[in-house]
């Protein structure tokens, strides 16, 4: 009841797999990934094991179409499941059970299947596909929903939408796992779902940006923090958290008067801000001076 696309980037390795469905939460259990293993998707009369379960077998040395034969050759209801596996080496494997509810089926390309079933049409899995192929996006997260905008474009889940999530994972492990997920968002229940996880996806790149701000200022490199700081909130200017911190930033380098100006956003969205801003000033937990922490607040000068 769903439709997902799972992929290795040719030129980062990157793996990655993505899902729209009308079900509550459904990436919670159709998406699976591990950083310098592969990816799965499982869905129809879904079967969640076929995620752990293949991501085990091919961390053993299983290429994804070994590890989907084994998988399916030990399950009985393989004929209403609807699997595809995507390993770190770029071999690709699906699987659309005969028993799928109509119209169900996968297409299998360069480093990426993209599947669905209850769909309106039977070309929402080739229009994924191509739609994957010819993407000119930035990143494997944006490919991805290119893919999925595309299978919307095309009619989409026969019952509409609700759901929709994605998680991409380095192609290569580091000894810093919890650095490994490059992407991880889930949207469990709206009226759009792709447009939501999309700006989800653009927020969380602009978070990125924070953190390699924050980064920077750790080794003294201030001016590329403010940068970073900058990059965020131009992507993103009416964003409380992000006006903030830039706003701060702004303030230890001197430029007050755009300080000022950036620091209105969410002192304007909340009164918290505020106390915020007087309790780190006051607690030392920002080299910036009293008086131009007081300067940058509401109805100072």
């Amino acid at each position: 009841m769903t439709y997902s696309i799972a992929s290795r980037d040719p030129g980062t390795g990157d793996l990655g797999v993505a899902v729209q469905s009308h079900w509550f939460a459904a990436g919670a259990e159709v998406l699976w990934a591990r950083a310098g293993v592969g990816a799965v998707a499982t869905q129809a009369m879904i079967e969640v094991s076929y995620g752990p379960k293949g991501l085990a077998l091919m961390e053993t040395g299983r290429s994804a179409p070994e590890a989907l034969e084994q998988l399916l050759a030990a399950d009985e209801g393989r004929d209403h499941r609807q699997v595809a596996m995507v390993d770190v080496g770029g071999n690709v494997a699906a699987h659309t059970g005969s028993r799928c509810m109509r119209e169900a089926g996968h297409r299998i390309g360069d480093g990426y299947s993209a599947q669905a079933n209850i769909m309106r049409r039977s070309t929402v899995w080739d229009a994924m596909g191509e739609a994957y192929a010819r993407s000119a996006a930035k990143d494997l997260a944006h490919r991805l929903m290119d893919a999925l905008d595309a299978a919307e474009e095309e009619g989409g889940d026969v019952r509409g939408r609700q759901a929709a999530g994605i998680l991409v994972v380095r192609g290569t492990r580091s000894e810093r796992p919890w650095e490994d997920t490059l992407v991880d968002l889930r949207v469990d229940d709206h009226p759009e779902p792709l447009a939501e996880l999309r700006r989800l996806i653009d927020l969380r790149a602009a978070y990125g940006r924070l953190e390699a701000a924050e980064q920077l200022e750790l080794t003294g490199d201030l001016g590329g923090a403010l940068r970073k700081y900058q990059e965020a909130h131009a992507s993103h200017p009416d964003h409380p958290e992000i006006a903030f911190w830039t706003a701060i930033a702004l303030a230890g380098q001197g430029e007050i008067e755009e300080a000022r100006r950036v620091m209105a956003v969410p002192c304007r969205d909340h009164d918290g801000w505020v106390e915020l801003l007087t309790r780190l000033a006051a607690d030392g937990f920002v080299d910036v001076p009293q008086e131009t922490i007081a300067a940058l607040l509401p109805g100072e000068s």
